[in-house]
This record gives C-alpha cells, sequence and structure tokens, in this order.
C-alpha cells in the first residue's frame, strides 16, 4: 500500500510542477491550450493520484478502475502542453 501512495505522490508533484511550467509559459503559448493542458493535469491529478491515495489509505479496490482515466488526462496534458510549444515556435 505504501508502494501505491509513493506512486500516487510522485505523479501528484511532477505534474504540479507541469502546471507550474504551462503558467510560465503562458505569455509564450495560447492561452486556450495552455489552459486546457492544466485542466488535464489536474484532472489527472485528482483521478490518478486521488485513486491511489484513497486505494492506499482504504484499501478499497474498486478504485483502481479510476486510475487510468488519471494517467489518459496526464498523456492528454502533455500533448497539449506540446502542441501549444511547438505552435508558439515561430517558422521562418
Amino acid at each position: 500500500m505504501l508502494a501505491n501512495f509513493e506512486t500516487g505522490a510522485r505523479y501528484h508533484m511532477y505534474h504540479a510542477l507541469a502546471m507550474l511550467l504551462t503558467a510560465a509559459a503562458a505569455p509564450h503559448i495560447s492561452a486556450g491550450t495552455g489552459q486546457a493542458a492544466c485542466i488535464s493535469f489536474l484532472t489527472g491529478i485528482v483521478l490518478f493520484s486521488g485513486s491511489l491515495y484513497v486505494l492506499s489509505i482504504t484499501g478499497v479496490k474498486q478504485l483502481g478502475m479510476i486510475t487510468p482515466l488519471g494517467g489518459v488526462a496526464f498523456l492528454i496534458g502533455w500533448a497539449l502542453l506540446a502542441w501549444a510549444a511547438l505552435r508558439a515556435i515561430p517558422i521562418k
């Protein structure tokens, strides 16, 4: 159970930093895409890390079905951030 909690905390930290990175890049990227990336990261933190936290504290195994949805939200957030970064690069 401790390993599940540590995994949730690790991904929570990584994606909280990704949200800070997105906020720092806000002047250079599309506002809509940056906001969507932050929302995806937040959704992933709640679903992925939150389900692992609750699983490790309560032992309710059914919450494990929610965890992959959080992983998908993380992937969407990273894809949106990459898309925003690519669009911000000036093409000459």
